[in-house]
């Protein structure tokens, strides 16, 4: 479906039984959180789909972005290097961080990726002026790719994206060994680094902290104040009524998979939160806030709520993965995470982007050797083979 036809819903027109067939164990890719990609307040955009006989992508037709994680001109100006306009066509869903070439069984993202990149292409240049993107003028809209993995990366260049993918940040992946707990502290970076963790814990338990694990459906509104405490402290704009609407869509779209984790002191009022989803081996990590002004010192409340308790949980449940996220790549390495590369790819024709391989480079080079410089746990986590393709 290469069409405006590809906005007929957020799947494209295809069935959530067949669209989830192609989504696998990829949370960020299922009907239900496109449906609430589609769904969520804040931004003008419309949410669809590019599928052919092999595979398939969501698109999203972006006339205003809300999160600046998400407005490639945003992403590209921050680095030095020149943006196509603000409003085109996103390829992928505009929450999550993860964009996926979606294929069916037995097909490789390699063989998916030309059907694909024409399809996303010739939706491109069908968008221009249509009440998806109003005001855009005649030829194609900007086509950008954000949050691709290095593989899916490769398979759009094979396939002629003849621009240079731009490194956006790190992605987190923690290994959960069969034994659970005791098996994780042994994969810890240090010993050092384990017995601070034991500390941690130890230090959590004596403040009398206690979890609790609830629906989103009935802790939206908590959690949104949370999550305003927790941007107020690092100096960015929030609005309280938007946050809690988000987690209230959320919650809708996702059913009883969005679920809650509360830290609180017995008789009072929690101080933290962590929105999770477990599906298939992977217990993801979504969302965390802290009302850091009641925060007992030397607790570690962030990281018993949103790492140990998880490990625990994805223990109790057979998981093998722990997904905490983009950012804060050396409280994550330290805590026995791998770190992997997510790219934004220009899949316009015409790209800015294009023939400018060498600076792209520079730049891509000069973040992987600032992330190691981070901390010596960072540079360990770093999977140097999947930066080495365009850093």
């Amino acid at each position: 479906m290469t069409g405006l036809s590809a906005f007929t819903d957020s799947t494209g027109g295809l069935s959530e039984k067949e669209w989830d067939s192609l989504a696998g164990n990829r949370l960020y890719s299922l009907s239900d959180w496109l449906r609430f990609c589609a769904d969520d307040i804040g931004g003008s955009v419309t949410a669809g789909a590019v599928h052919t006989a092999q595979g398939a992508v969501p698109v999203t037709a972006v006339a205003e972005e809300s999160n600046s994680f998400y407005q490639w001109g945003t992403q590209l100006a921050a680095r030095g290097l020149p943006s196509p306009a603000p409003a085109g066509l996103l390829v992928g869903q505009r929450r999550g961080y993860q964009t996926r070439l979606l294929t069916k069984d037995g097909i490789e993202a390699e063989q998916a990726a030309p059907g694909l990149l024409d399809g996303v292409r010739s939706l491109a240049a069908a968008l221009p002026g249509t009440e998806l993107l109003p005001g855009t003028q005649s030829g194609p809209v900007p086509c950008v790719a954000e949050f691709v993995t290095t593989g899916d990366a490769l398979a759009l260049r094979a396939a002629g994206v003849r621009t240079l993918p731009v490194l956006l940040t790190t992605d987190a992946w923690v290994t959960v060994p069969e034994g659970g707990w005791p098996e994780w502290l042994a994969t810890l970076p240090s010993k050092g680094r384990r017995d601070s963790v034991k500390q941690e814990v130890k230090a959590f338990a004596a403040a009398g902290y206690e979890i609790t694990r609830v629906p989103l459906s009935e802790s939206y509104e908590e959690a949104a104040g949370l999550l305003a405490d927790t941007q107020k402290r690092y100096g960015h704009p929030y609005d309280l009524y938007v946050l809690g609407e988000s987690f209230r869509r959320q919650s809708v779209a996702m059913g009883p998979r969005a679920e809650v984790l509360f830290c609180a002191r017995p008789g009072e009022r929690p101080v933290g939160f962590s929105l999770f989803y477990i599906h298939g081996d992977t217990l993801y990590v979504r969302a965390v806030g802290f009302d850091y002004e009641r925060l007992v010192r030397g607790a570690a409340e962030y990281f018993n709520l949103v790492y140990y308790a998880s490990v625990r949980i994805a223990q109790e449940n057979g998981l093998r993965w722990i997904h905490p996220g983009i950012e804060s790549p050396d409280a994550k390495a330290l805590r026995g995470a791998r770190l992997r590369p997510l790219w934004l790819l220009d899949l316009t024709e015409d790209s800015p982007l294009e023939g400018r391989d060498e600076e792209v480079r520079a730049h891509n080079a000069a973040r992987l050797t600032s992330l190691g410089e981070i901390s010596p746990a960072v540079a360990k986590a770093l999977e140097s083979d999947l930066f080495a393709p365009f850093c």
